[in-house]
C-alpha cells in the first residue's frame, strides 16, 4: 500500500525554514499599521502588547513545533486532527485553513498593485465593472495577476526556485528593518517616541491584532515532510520562525519610534515610508522601504502559496478531496494540481476589487484561529491517548500548557467571530464562507463517491506512511 502513496523529495534545510516561516509572518501590514499602533497603546503600550501577544503565539507555537516532531508529514493540521480525533475533524479543520491560505494569498495581487502605485503609479485605467462599491481597472489588476503568474511558476517547477526566492527576499527585509533602526538611532532619539502608554482601548486593540499579524508560521508544518533536518529540529524551528518575526517587529517599532514626531508619523498614506525620509532626508529611503514592504507581500504570498498547495495535496492524497490533488508531478516532484488551483484563484482574484478581496481576508483571521483551537486541542487529547508516541521535540509542562492554550485560543476565536459579525459587511463574508463550506462538502462527498468507502488501516497509511500508521490490536 505505500507504493501507492505519493510523497514530496526532502529539500528544505535549517535557512530554508526559517525564510518560509520568517518570510510569511512579514507581509505588508505594518507599513501601514506600525504609526497607529504607537499612536494608540504609546510607545512602551505597544512593546508590552507585543511581548505578551507573542508570549501566546510562542505556547501556541510549541505545541506545533511537537506534534510536526512527531507527526512530520504534509498537511499539518489534518495530521493531527486525525490522529487526535478522526476524519470527519480533520476535513474540517483542513478546508477550514484551505481558505485561510486561499484568501490571503488571493489578497495579495491586491496588496502588491497597491504598494507599487505608491512608488511608480500605475494609474487607474480601463474600469472594468464595480464589485461592493469598487471600481476594478485593469492596470491595478494586470499588476495583480503578473505577480500571481510569477507565484504560479516559482511553485510549478521544482520547490528550490520558490525556497530560494523565499531567502533572498527574507534576507532583504531583514535588512530592511535594520536601515529603519540605524536611521532611528542615528538621526532621531526618544523626544521623538511620544507618549509612552496610550488608552487601554488601544492597547486592547495591539493586543488582539497579534495572532493575525504573526500569522504564518503554521505553513511550516504543511512543508514538515520536505524537511531535511532531524524531527528535533523540526519542532525547533517553529519556535525560532516566531522569536525571530517578533524580534523584526519589535525594531520596526523602535525605528519608527525614534525617527520622527507624532505629527509625521500620521500625516502620510504611506506612514513608514514618510517616518523613515524624515529620518533621512531624503524621500529615496521612503522608497526603499516601500521595496522592503512589497517584498514582505510576495515572501508571505509565497509562503501562503506553498502552505496552501501542500494542505490541498495531504488532503488530496488521503482521498479527503479528489484524488487530483494528492498527484506528484513525476519530474518536478511537487504537487502540480494542486498549485495550479492555487495559481487560478490568485490569478483571478484581483478582478474581484478591494472591498470584496478585504472579505476573504477577515475571514481568513477566524478561519486560522480556528486551526490554533484544532491543533491544541489535538495537542491535548494525543498527550492522553498516545503517551507513547515519538516526540523528538517534546514540550516540559504540556498538559498544562496544551489546557491553557486550548482555552486562550478558543477565546480569540471568540472574539474574532464576534468582530466579524458585528462589521458591516458580515452578510457577505458569512456567505461566502457558507459557499465555501458547501463547496467542500460536495467535493467530498464526490470523493466518497468515487473511490466508496475507506478503510482505515488504508487511510492510516495514506496520511501518516507505513512506519507510522497505527494496526488494530
Amino acid at each position: 500500500m505505500e507504493g501507492h502513496r505519493n510523497s514530496l523529495s526532502k529539500v528544505l534545510g535549517r535557512t530554508d525554514v526559517l525564510a518560509i516561516g520568517f518570510g510569511t509572518m512579514v507581509g505588508w501590514s505594518w507599513v501601514m499599521l506600525a504609526s497607529t499602533w504607537l499612536t494608540q497603546a504609546g510607545f512602551w503600550g505597544t512593546i508590552l502588547a507585543f511581548l505578551i501577544g507573542s508570549l501566546i503565539i510562542l505556547g501556541v507555537g510549541a505545541l506545533y513545533g511537537e506534534l510536526t516532531s512527531a507527526l512530520p508529514q504534509a498537511g499539518g493540521e489534518v495530521v493531527y486532527m486525525y490522529r487526535a480525533m478522526g476524519g470527519k475533524a480533520a476535513w474540517l479543520v483542513g478546508w477550514v485553513l484551505a481558505f485561510a491560505y486561499l484568501g490571503v494569498a488571493a489578497w495579495e495581487g491586491i496588496a502588491l498593485a497597491t504598494a507599487l502605485d505608491s512608488i511608480l503609479p500605475i494609474g487607474l485605467y480601463l474600469p472594468l465593472w464595480e464589485i461592493a462599491g469598487y471600481t476594478v481597472h485593469l492596470s491595478w489588476a494586470i499588476v495583480g495577476m503578473l505577480g500571481a503568474v510569477i507565484m504560479l511558476l516559482l511553485n510549478l517547477f521544482a520547490s528550490r526556485p520558490a525556497v530560494l526566492f523565499q531567502v533572498m527576499g527574507t534576507a532583504a527585509i531583514v535588512l530592511v528593518a535594520l536601515l529603519l533602526l540605524f536611521g532611528g538611532l542615528t538621526f532621531g532619539g526618544m523626544e521623538n517616541v511620544g507618549e509612552s502608554f496610550g488608552s487601554l482601548d488601544g492597547f486592547i486593540y495591539v493586543f488582539l491584532m497579534i495572532p493575525s499579524m504573526l500569522v504564518g508560521f503554521d505553513v511550516l508544518p504543511q512543508s514538515a515532510e520536505e524537511m531535511n533536518i532531524p524531527p528535533r529540529g523540526v519542532g525547533k524551528m517553529v519556535l525560532v520562525c516566531i522569536v525571530f518575526s517578533v524580534s523584526w517587529y519589535l525594531i520596526i517599532i523602535v525605528g519608527l519610534a525614534f525617527s520622527a514626531p507624532l505629527e509625521v508619523r500620521m500625516s502620510g498614506l504611506i506612514p513608514a515610508a514618510d517616518v523613515i525620509s524624515y529620518a533621512y532626508g531624503d524621500d529615496f529611503f521612503g522608497s526603499i522601504l516601500v521595496l522592503g514592504g512589497m517584498l514582505g507581500i510576495l515572501t508571505s504570498w509565497n509562503g501562503f502559496f506553498m502552505g496552501a498547495t501542500r494542505l490541498l495535496f495531504a488532503m488530496g492524497r488521503a482521498k479527503m478531496l479528489p484524488a487530483v490533488f494528492g498527484v506528484v508531478h513525476p519530474k518536478y516532484r511537487t504537487p502540480w494540481a494542486a498549485t495550479l488551483l492555487v495559481g487560478i484563484v490568485c490569478i483571478a482574484a484581483p478582478l474581484l476589487g478591494q472591498n470584496a478581496l478585504l472579505w476573504f481576508v477577515d475571514i481568513s483571521s477566524f478561519c486560522a484561529v480556528f486551526a490554533y483551537c484544532c491543533v491544541c486541542m489535538s495537542f491535548v487529547v494525543l498527550r492522553k491517548k498516545e503517551p507513547e508516541l515519538a516526540r523528538p521535540f517534546k514540550v516540559k509542562y504540556g498538559m498544562p500548557l496544551g489546557v491553557c492554550m486550548t482555552g486562550i485560543t478558543i477565546l480569540y476565536f471568540i472574539i474574532y467571530v464576534q468582530d466579524t459579525l458585528t462589521n458591516r459587511n458580515s452578510f457577505s463574508e458569512m456567505l461566502l464562507f457558507l459557499v465555501w463550506m458547501a463547496l467542500g462538502a460536495g467535493l467530498a462527498l464526490r470523493t466518497r463517491k468515487d473511490f466508496g468507502r475507506i478503510s482505515r488501516e488504508e487511510r492510516e497509511v495514506l496520511i501518516f506512511g507505513e512506519k507510522m500508521a497505527r494496526r488494530r490490536q
